[in-house]
């Protein structure tokens, strides 16, 4: 038995020492994915692309991308879990599909329209700090302000929430750090396919949108707990819900934007922007972080957004010659502080509770051993 142990061990360690390198990079990665999204997304919409078009193809690109990966991934049970989705089930998904698809990533890219793609993302790295506000709210997550953890996070939130209003409501002095912007509307408008560039720019508009997505996604988490309960299949119900999200996403972007021609996609800038978003940023993303909330726990993704935030800003002003101010640096600065803090308490809590519910597991089976003295006892049906 020693030997097959040290043998096991033996196999075990250059694996985990190529884990060790793989899970950072898959997370640098997932951040340029969504680096790249949300400039191909803002260069989409200043030609004249529809969000609820982009969203309803993305999403439908995305299942497609999914599929083989719960066919892979899920074969031993892919038949079980199909019989199981129920009309209960399809509801609890497309409850599901509408608040993490529809009103988040919807109210998202109405914000990206009206704002710009450095602004944006700090409010993606608001979305934890969200959801542990409204887990508060609904008692589903406790303070604990008598503990350290517990007064960690809460000043993580509070530095967060500053950050966010420092770059809503103090600007300061501009700084352009480039002399020239590479992009020119011109170049803009023969890679869009020739649309117009209207004028969606409303910051205060911009801003409630973002918030509105922040409330969303917050809200999709709560309900994504529940689903994995109902429905334990994660890429399954993952190509279920964007596919029902394209169909929600389609009927609303018809009701919104009644043009036929806005749903006509070329080979130009648009398409590019609804594949890319689709494979990696949709179905490519999706896979990474479930394997790393797998091998590292639910906080680990979030501790890279503070890259997604610096290259934003930088290629943003680069390529499209976006203003930086004192008032958007200091902010971001000030939320990355806060996020950080916030998931270090909770990260610590997890593997506390963690500890504790092996401690007690292990105790439980000493209880029984010591009560059974060793003997296997098969209980007979009276």
């Amino acid at each position: 038995m020693a030997e097959m142990k040290t043998t096991t061990m033996r196999r075990r360690k250059p694996w985990m020492a190529a884990e060790w390198v793989l899970l950072p990079t898959s997370m640098v990665l997932v951040q340029l994915f969504t680096i790249g999204a949300l400039i191909l997304t803002k260069l989409s919409f200043n030609v004249g692309m529809a969000p609820f078009v982009l969203l309803a193809y993305r999403n439908l690109v995305g299942a497609i991308v999914v599929l083989p990966f719960a066919l892979w991934f899920e074969s031993c049970n892919f038949r079980g879990m199909m019989k199981k989705v129920t009309w209960k089930i399809l509801g609890w998904i497309s409850i599901n599909a509408l608040f993490g698809i529809v009103l988040a990533m919807g109210l998202h890219y109405y914000g990206l329209r009206a704002t710009d793609a450095a602004y944006t993302v700090n409010f993606l790295n608001l979305i934890p700090i969200v959801t542990f506000i409204i887990a508060v709210i609904f008692r589903m997550e406790k303070l604990k302000l008598k503990t350290c953890l517990g007064v960690t996070k809460v000043i993580g939130t509070v530095i967060c929430v500053g950050g966010t209003m420092v770059i809503s409501l103090y600007k300061g002095k501009l700084l352009h750090l480039w002399p020239t912007h590479l992009l020119t509307p011109a170049q803009l408008h023969s890679v869009g396919g020739g649309g117009g560039s209207p004028d969606h720019h409303g910051m205060l508009v911009g801003t409630l949108f973002l918030c509105g997505s922040c409330l969303s996604y917050a809200l999709w988490f709560i309900v994504q707990a529940k689903v994995s309960k109902e429905f334990p299949s994660k890429y399954l119900s993952t190509m279920l819900a964007c596919l029902l999200g394209t169909v929600q996403a389609a009927v609303l972007g018809v009701a919104v934007d009644r043009d036929p021609s806005a749903w006509v996609l070329r080979w130009d800038l648009q398409l590019l922007t609804v594949v890319y978003s689709g494979v990696f940023n949709t179905a490519a993303s999706f896979c990474l972080i479930t394997w790393a909330v797998t091998r590292r726990g639910p906080t680990y993704p979030s501790m890279f957004n503070c890259l997604a935030l610096i290259l934003t800003v930088v290629l943003e002003s680069v390529l499209l010659g976006t203003d930086v101010s004192v008032g958007s640096l200091l902010g971001a600065l000030m939320i990355i502080v806060g996020l950080y803090a916030f998931l270090w308490g909770k990260g610590k809590e997890i593997q506390q509770q963690k500890q504790i519910r092996e401690t007690n597991d292990v105790d439980r089976s000493k209880t029984i051993d010591s009560t059974s003295n060793g003997e296997v006892r098969i209980p007979v049906d009276s």
